[in-house]
């Protein structure tokens, strides 16, 4: 331990010393640069402090129940059999049990010199931990040593757990842990970039506390980006991405119940698989090539190889210009095709019984997921029927001129008409969730199967989750002249797509598909205002980093 104050003394030094030397170098400073020094000196001086508050006294004799543990102690130097405890384990039925846990300080509070409290965060669930002073458990030294770590450092703490006569409010688990033992695993800076607590905290939270004079910071949604690993530790973060965990697995599941087999198609191929000019393109080798838009064209030829029934999960990249609350240029596509017997319908059957069971399985199995999620970003549970609504594009037309919007009958929704739309469905239907086929063929894919009764429209549908669009499906054309004339008509280089087409020459099974954008599902499923809360790590038009 001695060895590692010294080492980091002597970092502050140099790092002193290197201040002291841009300062005192003649050259006269910009104020940008001016500030960044008196930033870093800051950060010494609680460095300073903070080693200095950490550090162990030799002489008390239960020194080794507290301190930072050695690396060489990490470096995987024995397995020791001990049992760990997960935070969110920890309850009434542990009383008076002896548990090890591993977390990070959330908070830290010392009252006076012999109690410290520290409450740990493990995975977004807490405990509130107490250190009080007692003979040949917990010395004076020790409780120093507790108040004086950083926030969000990784430590192990041994204890015994406790339930208090009332309730804790600073705490998601309702026991105490009584501190015996206590280390620090991993110390974090003593200024971080962004405060947790403040990264938790609702709107709701915020306002109430400026209405009574009080300010309380709020990250904005660049910093949060910016430092999303540290973003991603709040509780709600927590939240959403176990649900969209949760997302894929119900997904995977439950196509594979239904004889579906998982496959895995290039990202990196020669022409668009989507038409329109929004495509990554890059130099393969001296060819041209791009980043596919979807796996649609070989999860096609997937079908035309006797797979049957296929689905993928993996990355999709979009290279639009759009910056809005639901567009990504990099987002996790959840594709589905296969083989239908007579009628497009039986693609939207799977579609209904999929996310029906998908909605059940969350509400049923994420409680404290979201629970979590509502406590910093209040919503209302998704309504949705037993049975998914179906109208067809001409009827929700209908629905609209009816209530006043006007929209061309042959063009696409935009985003407005479409919440009209949601907003009418909801309060005609009761649903929140429903689905929206025979869309016009100008406004489809090339590879969209036209209606038999009426060329102007398409074996196509979408789906809608609170009025903005979640998936979309159709019957693909599987006759291989007709698929090149439309591609053509769409504006499709046939030579960069010929052996995708080619694969219908040889036979192929009447089939058809959808594509779901996994984080707008979570996104619109938990009622979130912007996408990127669901994206780990987002990728817009401005963004490329983390």
């Amino acid at each position: 331990m001695a060895d590692q104050s010294h080492n980091k003394n002597g970092q502050g030094e140099e790092e002193g010393g290197r201040i002291e030397e841009e300062e005192s170098s003649g050259k006269k400073l910009s104020k940008k640069e001016a500030a960044k020094l008196e930033r870093q000196r800051k950060r010494l001086q609680h460095g300073a402090a903070a080693m200095s508050a950490v550090s162990v006294d030799e002489a008390d004799p239960l020194a080794s129940n507290y301190g930072h543990v050695p690396l060489i102690d990490l470096q995987s130097k024995a397995v020791t059999g001990r049992k760990w405890t997960e935070v969110a384990e920890l309850a009434d039925e542990l009383k008076d049990q002896v548990v090890l846990i591993r977390g990070r300080a959330q908070t830290i509070r010392a009252v006076g010199k012999k109690i410290a409290f520290l409450v740990v965060r493990e995975k977004g669930f807490t405990v509130q931990c107490v250190l009080t002073v007692t003979p040949e458990v917990v010395s004076g030294q020790m409780v120093k040593y507790a108040a004086g770590l950083s926030k969000e450092s990784v430590v192990d703490i041994e204890g015994v757990v406790s339930v208090p006569n009332s309730p804790i409010k600073g705490a998601s688990q309702q026991v105490e842990v009584q501190v015996r033992k206590l280390y620090c695993v991993s110390k974090a800076i003593p200024v971080l970039p962004i405060n947790i607590e403040d990264a938790a905290r609702s709107e709701a939270e915020i306002e109430k506390a400026e209405q009574a004079g009080e300010k309380l910071v709020r990250v904005n949604q660049d910093t949060r980006l910016n430092n999303r690993f540290l973003d991603l530790r709040t509780p709600a973060n927590q939240g959403i991405f176990r649900i969209q965990c949760q997302v894929g697995m119900i997904f995977r599941q439950f196509l594979l119940s239904e004889g579906f087999i998982e496959i895995h198609t290039p990202k990196l191929i020669p022409g668009s698989s989507e038409g329109g000019s929004a495509i990554f393109k890059l130099d393969y080798k001296g060819q041209p090539a791009c980043l596919a838009q979807s796996p649609q064209l070989h999860k096609q030829m997937a079908i035309c190889a006797d797979f049957g029934r296929v689905f993928e999960i993996g990355p999709v990249f979009r290279a639009e210009d759009s910056f809005t609350h639901r567009h990504l240029c990099e987002f996790v596509g959840l594709d589905v095709e296969m083989e239908i017997k007579e009628h497009y319908s039986e693609v939207m059957d799977v579609v209904d019984r999929l996310f029906v069971n998908m909605f059940d399985s969350i509400n049923e199995n994420c409680r404290k997921e979201l629970d979590a999620i509502n406590r910093q970003y209040p919503f209302e549970r998704l309504k949705y029927l037993p049975e998914t609504l179906r109208l067809t594009f001409e009827e929700g037309i209908q629905m609209l001129k009816e209530a006043g919007v006007e929209v061309d009958p042959l063009g696409d929704l935009n985003t407005e008409a479409e919440r009209k739309l949601g907003q009418l469905v909801f309060e005609k239907h009761g649903t929140e969730f429903y689905m929206l086929h025979r869309y016009p063929l100008a406004v489809r894919p090339f590879y969209t199967m036209p209606c038999y009764d009426n060329p102007a429209y398409s074996n196509s549908f979408d789906v809608f989750i609170r009025g903005e669009e979640i998936i979309s499906g159709a019957q693909r054309v599987h006759e291989p002249e007709f698929l090149a004339q439309r591609a053509e008509a769409c504006g499709i280089d046939v030579r960069t797509i010929s052996t995708y087409i080619d694969s219908f020459r040889c036979g192929a099974p009447i089939h058809g598909g959808f594509g779901v954008g996994l984080e707008r599902v979570v996104m619109l499923f938990c009622a979130l205002n912007n996408i990127r809360k669901t994206s780990l790590f987002p990728r817009d038009p401005q963004r490329l980093a983390p």
